[in-house]
């Protein structure tokens, strides 16, 4: 019989095996890097970098794709759209991570995200899945200043 506990902690066990990608294990690796994350009312795990709102979503049919998904808190014009999309695609052609789009929302506001997609359907180790974690939270972060610069960012 296991020790108390242990059965319910995602990040025993020996730590080099893969386990499958859960809410439990993102959490567990994020709270074991100091870092607080919230639950969405549909149980999606989001937090505050730099000021950014990170989600760190599973996807898939059974959850086994990592999105890491930063929405920049800067917001634009819908004026400056085009410049946006300008903006992405160079970013896009000299980045792998991550990847920036341009969503409008129904106030006519302008926004960038970022996002790092990872499959891990053979499953994932608790220290890969802290490095992409840590990618994508930087990655995006990273984004996020490079934004902030651009003309008409307007910062909330």
């Amino acid at each position: 019989m296991a020790s108390p506990g242990i059965e319910d902690d995602p990040l025993a066990g020996h730590p080099g095996a893969l386990r499958p990608l859960t809410g439990e294990l993102v959490a567990a690796v994020l709270a074991a890097r100091g870092l607080s994350v919230g639950a969405t009312v549909n149980g999606d795990l989001v937090g505050r970098f730099d000021d950014n709102l990170i989600w760190f979503l599973r996807l898939g049919a059974d959850g086994e794709l990592l999105q890491v998904r930063t929405m920049v808190t800067p917001t634009f014009d819908i004026e400056r759209v085009p410049s946006l999309h300008a903006f992405c695609n160079s970013w896009n052609h000299d980045r792998l991570w991550p990847k920036a789009f341009v969503h409008v929302d129904d106030d006519g506001r302008a926004q960038v995200y970022g996002e790092v997609v990872t499959d891990l359907e053979r499953g994932v180790t608790p220290h890969q899945l802290d490095q992409l974690l840590n990618c994508g939270i930087t990655a995006g972060c990273q984004l996020a200043v490079a934004v902030g610069r651009l003309p008409g960012a307007v910062s909330a």
